[in-house]
């Protein structure tokens, strides 16, 4: 059961559903039931949806300047933001979309925001290489963060495990802590910190919508929209999961 969160957005995801109908109709020779699978796909692939459902997720933030927070005793950064790069039988890293996260958090640092900064060690059983917290340890310091001034966790697999974590290294109710991550996740991970009874100043980043103007490209299907509304599934799930745990 313990992933079981992450194994339902697989499940329910638009591709995954996509997929099983239009296999499902080509095995039972179905027009119907293939046919069905095409328009979803062609729906799930609309910017004009996908926007629309992206825009749900991340409406409850907006893009703040680091210098107008509110001061807290820790800044903490959530894993979710590096991709393992094989180079000559060698594992390397870079940074994803979500980069965002661990910038935001040395720019709060460096505005005098927190005198400390925790970051995640996040791991899933299925990824390789070390935990992404101990390769941003490197690059906060790069940046000018002191290493006394940065904390790990324990590896961690999910939000959950991240915000239990960060509770056992703080070990204290009084701690109040600037939550960095990103605009669609944080109504979640905020959630989950208050559940192990962290103050939390939310501090969104990495916002997928942006504002444009509505064109015919709008309404034509793109790949970048079907991962987008991918998101809004997967997210939802979560929200939906935590909230039953919570």
């Amino acid at each position: 059961m313990i992933y079981l969160h992450k194994i339902l957005p697989l499940i329910a995801s638009p591709l995954f559903l996509i997929f099983f109908l239009i296999i499902l109709g080509t095995i039972i020779k179905s027009k119907k039931i293939t046919l069905f699978g095409v328009v979803i796909l062609i729906f799930c692939s609309l910017p004009i949806i996908s926007d629309k459902l992206i825009n749900y997720l991340e409406k409850d933030y907006t893009l703040q300047d680091a210098s107008a927070i509110n001061n807290a005793d820790v800044i903490v950064v959530l894993s979710g933001m590096l991709k393992t790069i094989k180079v000559d039988d060698k594992l390397k890293y870079e940074f994803d979309d979500g980069v965002d996260r661990i910038l935001s958090g040395i720019d709060l640092f460096k505005n005098n925001k927190a005198s400390l900064l925790i970051l995640t060690k996040g791991q899933v059983p299925w990824s390789l290489g070390i935990p992404e917290g101990e390769y941003l340890k490197d690059f906060a310091i790069k940046f000018g963060v002191p290493k006394k001034s940065i904390l790990l966790t324990e590896n961690v697999q999910n939000t959950d495990q991240e915000a239990k974590s960060v509770k056992k290294l703080l070990n204290s109710n009084d701690v109040k802590v600037i939550l960095v991550t990103s605009a669609f996740h944080m109504p979640r991970a905020k959630k989950v910190f208050e559940a192990s009874n962290i103050k939390v100043i939310p501090f969104a980043v990495d916002f997928i919508n942006s504002h444009q103007k509505l064109t015919f490209m709008s309404f034509l299907p793109s790949a970048d929209a079907l991962s987008s509304t991918s998101i809004f599934v997967r997210e939802m799930i979560g929200r939906l999961y935590y909230n039953l745990k919570y």
